[in-house]
């Protein structure tokens, strides 16, 4: 029976299946197991295979793309439920069958449709039906086969085993497979305690010895804070951490906040401080003092010229000031009025130090 909105016939899939080797790899089994039936059969070890293309599988299969398709299709042959083999000049060709035996004596489509349902794999139990877990389960060297192919060690294979069978014979669950359902079990449970070790590995408590990385450096100096400014902030920023006890993954990024802090409130305190002191050998005028020098009409490139001399006397000097870009100031307005007085004789205008005062 099908409606507007079930155009098609439907799949049908066993939840009980699904539940045990996964509702995609369900989904894929009962598709190849219809193709079976609508294709020529080939008959090798006692198997019914068919000679399906790529082209088949996607129509069988739209709500899929082809890699999602081989990738499920993988998952089956690994759990030894589907066989598959190459067709030789055919790249996009291959025989499928559902490993099980095939049957000469059916007499009908219904009767081989019937023995496809019947699952008889490495994963499934003796029966061909779902039983509870006995109480003396043990895996088979495949399934340390396959977890040795991802990398889990037999030994927590073993450990895990008597929770595996506790668990479950206390909830008196039933699986076609509990090969594959212990299978699921070792490998999510190997994936969180990985997860867990990588954390604990990358969180860590801050090393005596512990030194901002290169990249940190870079990324604040490219900031204008000084590579001093920087070194002088790592002792007390370890201490700090070490007194804390607490552990972390990112102290390069909490370092940069950590000195970016400092620095604002080091330019800040600079800033605001009027204590007197000697003019620095590194001075440079604030920034400011061209905007003020250019509402007098005075060129900055004049200004930029007064710098070598104007630190060059104050460090003869030896005098402090509380205030060494007002003193600039004066010093440029003096200059710029000189250059252009022409009633002073030469000697006048060298030995004039009025703007100094």
């Amino acid at each position: 029976m099908t409606t507007s909105l079930i155009p098609e016939r439907p799949l049908l899939i066993s939840p009980t299946l699904a539940a045990t080797i996964g509702l995609e790899e369900a989904v894929l089994l009962h598709v190849v197991s219809e193709l079976l039936l609508q294709h020529p059969a080939v008959i090798k070890d006692k198997r019914h295979y068919a000679e399906l293309t790529d082209e088949a599988l996607i129509a069988a299969l739209p709500f899929w793309t082809l890699p999602d398709i081989k990738r499920v299709q993988l998952s089956l042959q690994d759990l030894g439920l589907l066989l598959s083999e190459p067709v030789a000049g055919k790249g996009d060709t291959c025989l499928l069958a559902i490993n099980q035996q095939h049957n000469g004596k059916a007499k009908s489509a219904r009767d081989t449709k019937a023995r496809t349902a019947v699952i008889n794999s490495p994963v499934s139990s003796k029966s061909g039906v779902a039983a509870p877990i006995p109480a003396n389960w043990q895996p088979d060297a495949a399934l340390f086969d396959q977890c040795s192919q991802r990398n889990i060690p037999r030994d927590y294979v073993e450990r895990e085993l008597p929770a595996f069978i506790l668990y479950h014979r206390d909830r008196g669950k039933s699986q076609y497979s509990w090969h594959h359902t212990f299978l699921n079990w070792v490998v999510s449970g190997w994936e969180k305690q990985r997860s867990l070790q990588n954390t604990r590995v990358l969180e860590s408590t801050m090393p005596a010895d512990w030194k901002p990385s290169d990249d940190a450096v870079s990324i604040l100096e490219h900031g204008g804070i000084s590579l001093g400014f920087i070194e002088e902030a790592v002792p007390e920023f370890v201490l700090y951490w070490r007194e804390k006890g607490t552990s972390g993954s990112e102290w390069n990024s909490r370092f940069i906040a950590h000195v970016r802090r400092q620095w604002e409130r080091y330019t800040h305190a600079l800033e605001s401080d009027n204590t007197p002191r000697p003019i620095p050998r590194d001075f440079k005028p604030d920034p400011a003092c061209f905007d003020v020098l250019a509402m007098a009409n005075i060129d900055a490139d004049f200004a930029e010229a007064q710098v070598k001399e104007f630190v060059l006397y104050w460090q003869d000097r030896n005098e402090i000031h509380r205030s060494w870009n007002s003193k600039f100031l004066q010093h440029v307005k003096y200059k710029w009025a000189q250059q252009s007085q022409v009633g002073l004789t030469l000697l006048e205008r060298i030995t004039d130090r009025s703007w100094a005062d």
